[in-house]
């Protein structure tokens, strides 16, 4: 999803919290305050793309100049930050392509920060759909629903399948 776990890793592992980070970060939010200013990266306006470069050095940034800096705000800050940028271009691919859905998926789809932004978008009538939490820390599991369904529907694969990131499901 956009290197967004990746972001929460990289974080994690910067102010010592360890690996994986999504939790971990989610976590000590939830004790902090998001009070500390970051920056948003943008492109330009039609575009959907978009980064998470020019936070993550912040943060990093940050943390290296400040140690003693409070981890749970830094956590707070930065998870609304990443989360606030995600949420500016779903609603504009929802404009754009006038989709009224939305499926939320992958680790970060444990975030109860994010999870609960998303959910906002039911106001404005758009579904959300997302798995439940107990499928959304292991991608592995994630890949096993794909195949059963994909063995439901008739699709059988040799067993010298390789890895393709891109594969369509």
């Amino acid at each position: 999803m956009m290197r967004y776990g990746e972001a929460f890793d990289k974080i994690a592992r910067v102010i010592d919290l360890g690996y994986p980070g999504g939790p971990k970060v989610d976590n000590l939010a939830k004790q902090g305050t998001a009070n500390i200013e970051l920056p948003k990266t943008r492109f330009q306006e039609d575009t959907l793309d978009f980064s998470f470069s020019g936070i993550k050095t912040a943060v990093i940034n940050l943390h290296h100049k400040n140690p003693n800096i409070n981890k749970a705000d830094l956590c707070a800050s930065f998870q609304k930050n990443v989360t606030e940028t995600l949420m500016e271009n779903v609603k504009k691919a929802i404009q754009k392509t006038k989709s009224q859905t939305i499926a939320l998926a992958g680790g970060v789809a444990s975030n109860s920060y994010i999870r609960n932004e998303f959910l906002k978008l039911e106001k404005e009538r758009i579904k959300v759909y997302m798995p439940d939490l107990k499928l959304c820390t292991d991608n592995a599991a994630m890949i096993a629903s794909a195949g059963y369904y994909n063995y439901i529907e008739g699709t059988k694969n040799q067993l010298n399948l390789n890895a393709v990131p891109n594969l369509k499901l």
